[in-house]
Order: C-alpha cells, then sequence, then structure tokens
C-alpha cells in the first residue's frame, strides 16, 4: 500500500510540473541583447545615416530583436520543426512575394516609360 501511494505521490508531482522551465540568466540574457539592438537602432538615427543605409540597418536589427524575441519569449526555439514553419514560413514567404512585386514593378514601370516615351 505504501508503494502504491508514493507512486501516485511521485505522478501528481510530475503532472505539477508539465512544461519547461528555462534559467532566468537565458532570459536576461535575451532583453540585455534586446536592449543592444535597440541602442544599435537608435544610434542609426543618432548618426544621420540616410538612404539604404539608414533602413538596410533599421530592418536587420528589428528581425533580429523579433527573431530573439519569437525564438526565446514564445518558445519557438525549443517547439517542434513543423510548428515552427507553420508559423515562420509564412512571413518569410510573404517576404519573397514583396521583393517578386518590386522588381515586377520597376521592369513595367521601366517598359512603360520605353514603350510610351515618358521621361
Amino acid at each position: 500500500m505504501a508503494q502504491a501511494t508514493a507512486q501516485v505521490e511521485s505522478v501528481s508531482d510530475s503532472l505539477d510540473h508539465e512544461g519547461q522551465e528555462h534559467p532566468i540568466k537565458l532570459y536576461l540574457v535575451v532583453w540585455g541583447w534586446l536592449f543592444v539592438l535597440s541602442t544599435f537602432s537608435y544610434l542609426v538615427d543618432y548618426f544621420n545615416f540616410e538612404g539604404y543605409l539608414r533602413w538596410s540597418l533599421i530592418l536587420l536589427f528589428m528581425m533580429l530583436k523579433a527573431g530573439l524575441i519569437v525564438a526565446v519569449f514564445m518558445h519557438m526555439a525549443w517547439e517542434r520543426l513543423a510548428l515552427a514553419y507553420a508559423i515562420l514560413l509564412p512571413p518569410v514567404l510573404v517576404l519573397v512575394f514583396v521583393v517578386i512585386m518590386t522588381l515586377e514593378s520597376d521592369y513595367t514601370l521601366w517598359l512603360r516609360t520605353i514603350f510610351f516615351g515618358i521621361s
């Protein structure tokens, strides 16, 4: 009887601690990196970068921060690969399609300029 009671208690203890527990150090390191990346993002404006360099740096820092948040705070780093693909792949494909549409629009504008003779 005592053995059965011990087994029931061990099962109830394991049910109370379901899920993943991560050390607080991981979250503090990620917060530190987010602070550093945000500082770099603000420094882009402080140093008055302009043009494609400015927007490239801002987008780079934004994507790095979003990746850290999704990976650690939303626990995607520990999820199954299929679930990660289901959540992360569609936005990547949307970005690819936006780039393709941008290139196509430049080509269409160039073609219309040549055909119609608009300067």
